[in-house]
């Protein structure tokens, strides 16, 4: 932990930045939603739209986790953790839409339901 006042400032400094930064960026995502002009794609919910919120989704939590989770100065054996994680999250990802497209699912539907 911090002993000094200055590291003690430092790290409070480094907590206001963040913290408007996620303002910031939680007023840019309801922009995205709300103002034509910003409108990725046709007009209403889109592919597009989904995507720009999410990148900022994603922007965003990576700053909580770096910053006030301290994730930033954790040891290596953190980030191969979060690294199988995500890795394995894209796998499941990839299966469930992998059985959608499955052929032999077609076999097994019941007419009518």
């Amino acid at each position: 932990m911090e002993s000094t006042p200055e590291e003690i400032r430092k790290h409070v400094k480094a907590y206001k930045v963040v913290g408007y930064t996620l303002i910031a960026f939680t007023f840019i995502t309801v922009a995205v939603a709300k103002v034509p002009f910003l409108d990725v794609g046709a007009h209403g919910l889109t592919g597009g739209d989904i995507t720009v919120g999410l990148l900022i989704a994603s922007f965003k939590a990576s700053l909580v986790a770096l910053i006030f989770m301290h994730l930033n100065a954790e040891k290596s054996l953190i980030y191969k953790v979060l690294l199988f994680t995500v890795f394995f999250f894209f796998g499941l990802m990839f299966l469930s839409l992998f059985e959608l497209w499955n052929p032999i699912r077609q076999i097994f539907l019941v007419p009518g339901t």
